[in-house]
């Protein structure tokens, strides 16, 4: 063979009387099957690293993301990650991590994993994603005051299409026990001053503070490390007065404010939690309507929705 006709032999490149050649049923049922299994591997490849599309089941960034959405979510541009866990199990892979074209800044809509309550070390069902958007970025100093959202001390951009379901205010003295951090004295709509950790952050620990900060570094180390033993904070047993974060953090929170969950109520979502931007969505439709009733479905699709960028 030359090494001509062997390059092409490897390219998959067919000369002109190979094309032409009658295919037996055997050579046809071959190359349906080499071509769903390259078309499965493209697949699977776009989906992991690329693009995917993630459908909305609640209204907690009403009125800019609707139920019923379908949103295509950019996974290249923060870094694309491998699979965490095998499908449909919730058993952890080996993973790594694509480099970042960027990183999300203060008002992209983000697609991220649930960290999990806010008491709790993983969420109860892994590998669940949320999308809100990034109010608060590494280092940034968070606080609301009668539902105004600002960091570092300037008002927060109001993003277009914001929904409140109440124009009052909770008043400062009234507390949410359900508020992160545990314990703090706030609530909802009047909320903080709370610092967004960063890697190489250093923050000192006491017994006064150490309900704000348990369940962030819990979660860094996968375990339940932290304690009060004799009026002394302890990591793993061992007595500490500081602790220097490991990870970049950010704050989320739905355009829906009065009808979200986010980082007001479960804290903070990790830099290795992100999974990519929500950047179009596809099309819309009343989700309340069963499949089983397909021309009534069709006839739900929001055509103002389809191909919409969102901001």
């Amino acid at each position: 063979m030359s090494f001509k006709s062997g390059l092409k032999k490897f390219l998959g490149i067919k000369s002109k009387e190979e094309v032409n050649k009658p295919k037996t049923p055997k050579e046809k049922t071959k190359e349906f099957f080499e071509q769903l299994f390259f078309a499965a591997v493209a697949a699977f490849l776009i989906i992991t690293f690329v693009i995917q599309n993630t459908r909305i089941p609640t209204g907690s960034m009403e009125d800019t993301i609707l139920v019923g959405d379908f949103v295509l979510v950019n996974k290249f541009i923060y870094g694309s990650s491998s699979p965490k866990y095998i499908p449909f199990t919730e058993v952890e892979l080996p993973h790594f991590r694509l480099p970042a074209i960027k990183e999300p800044k203060a008002g992209d809509i983000v697609v991220f994993e649930y960290p999990g309550d806010r008491d709790l070390l993983f969420a109860t069902e892994r590998g669940v994603n949320y999308v809100k958007r990034c109010i608060g970025t590494p280092g940034d100093t968070i606080v609301i005051i009668d539902k105004v959202i600002f960091v570092n001390g300037k008002e927060f951009w109001i993003p277009p299409h914001i929904k409140y379901l109440s124009p009052y205010s909770k008043p400062k003295e009234v507390i949410e026990p359900r508020i992160f951090p545990r314990g703090m004295q706030w609530n909802e709509d009047n909320y903080g001053p709370l610092v967004v950790p960063y890697k190489g952050y250093k923050i000192s620990l006491n017994p006064d503070n150490v309900e704000q900060w348990r369940t962030t570094i819990d979660r860094e180390y996968g375990k339940k490390v932290v304690d009060v033993e004799n009026n002394v904070v302890t990591i793993e047993s061992i007595p500490v007065s500081s602790y220097t974060f490991k990870k970049d953090y950010y704050f989320m929170m739905g355009d829906n404010r009065d009808d979200s969950l986010d980082s007001r109520f479960w804290g903070f979502v990790a830099r290795d939690m992100v999974v990519g931007e929500a950047f179009i969505t596809l099309f819309s439709w009343d989700r309340e309507i069963p499949f089983s009733d397909l021309f009534r479905l069709l006839g739900s699709i929001r055509l103002d929705r389809v191909l919409l960028l969102l901001h």
